[in-house]
């Protein structure tokens, strides 16, 4: 299921906080990590679960591995110093990606249900949202990763839970809101509670798969997901509580 849009016919205001923060999402991905292949900076400002756990940086050697399209022995980085707090990781890791398509999935979904969001909340507040379910999210892998007895040295990065968040708040203020989407190679339009609730029950299945699957969840950090989802949908009306929002004008 992917979205093409949605309809935007009483939106009021420009989304700028959106159209910057994929703005510094692509440039970060193009000019910081060279397209996901300068791994020493992304291993440097990932979110690794045990440093968030406790407060302590870990440093790990570079290792030798074997392609499995070419056979080759390539050396992989291991994690890197992080020059900052450990904790401030949850912010930078919001901004990173691991490949193209990671990064044009959420930056797709960003782009077409952030707008909304965002005129409902306001720029600030929105702003301060989107970074609220991001950090919401990758404390929820962290602790899913220790809960579940996963590998806590595996990094994690990636706007999904902030995106998620945002998504669960779009479907909390807009529930009947149309939204357009490429299902089984058809194009249909969906209510937002249908098409944002498929959403987040493929997540939820996709993520219990991994917990029963003793943690091969093909790199996706599930968990991320779902705990940026609820911090988003939980508390949306919470963050526009005292805004008075912008008339609807007819002609």
């Amino acid at each position: 299921m992917i979205p093409l849009g949605d309809d935007n016919t009483d939106r009021r205001t420009k989304p700028f906080v959106t159209w910057l923060l994929i703005a510094v999402n692509v440039i970060v991905f193009v000019a910081l990590q060279g397209f996901g292949s300068n791994l020493r900076f992304t291993y440097t400002y990932s979110t690794v679960p045990a440093e968030i756990l406790t407060g302590e940086d870990v440093v790990t050697p570079d290792r030798t591995a074997v392609s499995p399209s070419s056979g080759r022995r390539i050396q992989v980085p291991g994690l890197q110093p992080t020059p900052v707090a450990p904790w401030l990781t949850i912010l930078f890791s919001m901004f990173m990606h691991a490949g193209i398509a990671h990064i044009l999935g959420n930056m797709l979904y960003l782009f077409i249900f952030g707008d909304n969001v965002e005129d409902r909340l306001g720029h600030v507040r929105y702003l301060l949202f989107y970074l609220f379910c991001g950090a919401a999210g990758s404390l929820s892998h962290v602790y899913a990763t220790l809960w579940t007895g996963g590998n806590l040295m595996v990094p994690s990065l990636g706007a999904s839970g902030a995106i998620s968040g945002v998504l669960g708040g779009y479907l909390l203020l807009f529930p009947r809101k149309r939204v357009r989407i490429l299902m089984f190679y058809s194009v249909v339009e969906a209510p937002a509670l249908l098409a944002v609730g498929l959403w987040f029950v493929f997540q939820v299945v996709n993520g219990l798969g991994y917990l029963g699957g003793g943690g091969s969840g093909g790199g996706v950090a599930y968990a991320a997901h779902i705990g940026g989802f609820l911090a988003g949908l939980v508390t949306v009306k919470l963050w526009g509580l005292g805004r008075r929002q912008p008339r609807l004008r007819y002609r």
